[in-house]
């Protein structure tokens, strides 16, 4: 769908691999060196490991797809849990050796037979054998038996092992695959992609599709989709699929942060909240995405380096901000003017946080000035002195909310110049983090 709206040729982000869209990152280019060692070598094992969806097969096809068949004939299986005699029949049937009626005796005589017929046409013969962490230790053993085959002093079978992270663990430390281990010629286990390796990785994909720039994609889009996916080459796969999804749904031209906030919403079945990388800091609100907890994280989490302190957790300011946002909300202190004989409408509370200044009470009377000497309690006072009393009161709560306000500014002051210090500091730390990943 999103392919025809884009005017794509087709799926950049599908997950079946592809060699047509292999991108060499580092450790794929790392892993490759090792493969094409192992090929000159033409013998023994080759491993490759790596965490699902980090990109073995799609390693492995895009070799494939460069050697050369006149000399090398190669078989691919993916296996489950095969027994010993299970994964020398369906090796076989990978190079199209007739196995049906056979028992393992005449099999291995039928796959040895193979062999030597392809060397002496001048060809090698390489077995690939995919997730291979699903293998008992009996079939790993099996196959050691098929390397042993050779003519004139010479291997007659190459063997790659691609597996998940916990085949290497029982490679290296079960005691009955000794003699297997000795015969590993290299190892290379695929790491995710690193984060500077996101936009071309993603571009890569899009030009192999016929991406002529349309959709438009933000530069923070790609930061955001590493901290999501961790840089996990099918994770990354999924997301773009579903972005460009909602985006030809939406009929977006630009792919950015909050698109893609909409997609880990979907897909989470909760809201979630994209912080922008540049926000101006509102006043009037004292709200904005760079003080607000995102729901999930979203930007990229930089490595750790024991020489600097890390930044101090976003929620650990939102105190702060909070005070701020009380302190500056009214503009004006709100007194409402007194009429005679009335309760004042707020009572001034002594300074505590921002939040507190000018809390609303219960009325409070005005004070009456006492009866003159010789004069009855219950007889009522002149009303010019009970209005000099009333002005001589709100003469000192004015006084003494100006002294407040006064000592509230300073330290409104001094809390937003410790704010501006930590975001410009928080901002030189991302700088330097992104610079010394540009330079590794």
């Amino acid at each position: 769908m999103y392919e025809t709206f884009y005017g794509l040729r087709s799926r950049p982000f599908q997950l079946t691999p592809d060699p047509h869209y292999y991108f060499e990152s580092l450790t794929h280019r790392k892993a490759l060196s090792y493969l094409g060692y192992g090929l000159a070598q033409g013998e023994g094992f080759i491993v490759i490991t790596g965490d699902v969806g980090a990109g073995k097969t799609t390693l492995v096809s895009h070799l494939m797809a460069t050697i050369d068949r006149e000399r090398l004939t190669a078989a691919n299986i993916v296996t489950t849990a095969l027994d010993s005699e299970d994964i020398v029949r369906v090796a076989a049937n990978n190079f199209d050796i007739e196995t049906e009626g056979l028992d393992k005796a005449q099999l291995l005589s039928a796959f040895e037979e193979f062999l030597h017929a392809e060397a002496r046409a001048g060809r090698r013969c390489l077995l690939i054998v995919d997730e291979s962490q699903n293998l008992p230790t009996g079939a790993l053993e099996e196959l050691r038996m098929l390397s042993n085959f050779q003519l004139g002093g010479q291997a007659l079978l190459q063997i790659f092992l691609l597996g998940q992270p916990e085949f290497r663990d029982v490679l290296q430390q079960s005691d009955r695959l000794e003699q297997l281990r000795q015969r590993v010629i290299a190892h290379h286990h695929l790491e995710p992609m690193e984060a500077h390796e996101i936009e071309p990785y993603i571009t890569h994909r899009l030009s192999k599709s016929g991406w002529s720039g349309r959709p438009k994609i933000t530069s923070d889009v790609f930061a955001l989709l590493f901290g999501e996916t961790g840089g996990v080459p099918r994770k990354i796969n999924t997301m773009m699929s579903r972005v460009l999804l909602m985006g030809a749904v939406e009929h977006a031209e630009l792919i950015d942060q909050p698109l893609v906030g909409r997609v880990l919403a979907d897909l989470n079945g909760e809201d979630v909240e994209i912080a922008e990388p540049e926000v101006e800091f509102d006043p009037a609100t004292a709200k904005s995405p760079l003080w607000e907890k995102p729901a999930r994280k979203s930007a990229v989490q930089p490595e750790e380096n024991p020489e600097m302190e890390p930044a101090p957790a976003v929620e650990s300011y939102q105190p702060i901000v909070a005070d701020i946002a009380a302190a500056v909300e009214p503009s004006e202190p709100s007194i409402a003017p007194v009429p005679a004989v009335e309760a004042a409408d707020h009572e001034v509370l002594p300074f505590r946080s921002g939040a507190e200044i000018a809390a609303p009470t219960e009325p409070v009377a005005a004070p009456i000035a006492p009866p003159l000497e010789g004069q009855s309690p219950l007889a009522t006072p002149d009303t010019n002195e009970v209005v000099a009393a009333q002005v001589d009161m709100i003469s000192k709560q004015l006084s003494a909310l100006e002294m407040r306000m006064g000592g509230q500014e300073d330290n409104l002051h001094r809390v937003l110049t410790m704010l501006v210090d930590w975001v410009e500091s928080d901002i030189r730390s991302k700088e330097s983090y992104v610079n010394a990943g540009r330079a590794a």
